[in-house]
């Protein structure tokens, strides 16, 4: 026995050694708590909220998509909708006609 009554243990209070299982012990736990502290501080995952249905307009008699993005969302740049809503829509260029539902960008 050592000076401490361990077996093992040297008389001048030298390093702790670890045998490689003592290793590997130390190793996993500190992989478990970090595991377990990125669940409990990461973020609430959205996934399980149903998706809202894309919101719809119908194109007036006389609408242009600038008014039809005017109507819509009034606060946002009406460029930036129009490009948005041609990007929804797949239209290749600006014309709208009376009665095409076109979906809307969500709103901000």
């Amino acid at each position: 026995m050592g000076a401490t009554g361990f077996p093992g243990a040297s008389p001048g209070g030298g390093r702790l050694r670890l045998t490689r299982r003592g290793r590997l012990v130390v190793t996993v736990l500190l992989l478990l708590l970090v595991a377990g502290l990125a669940a409990i501080l990461s973020p609430a995952s959205r996934a399980a909220d149903p998706p809202r249905p894309a919101e719809t307009a119908v194109v007036r008699p006389g609408d242009t998509l600038w008014s039809v993005a005017e109507r819509h969302r009034p606060s946002r740049r009406p460029f930036a909708v129009i490009d948005e809503i041609r990007r929804l829509n797949g239209l290749e260029d600006h014309t709208v006609h009376a009665g095409q539902r076109l979906i809307l960008p969500a709103k901000r």
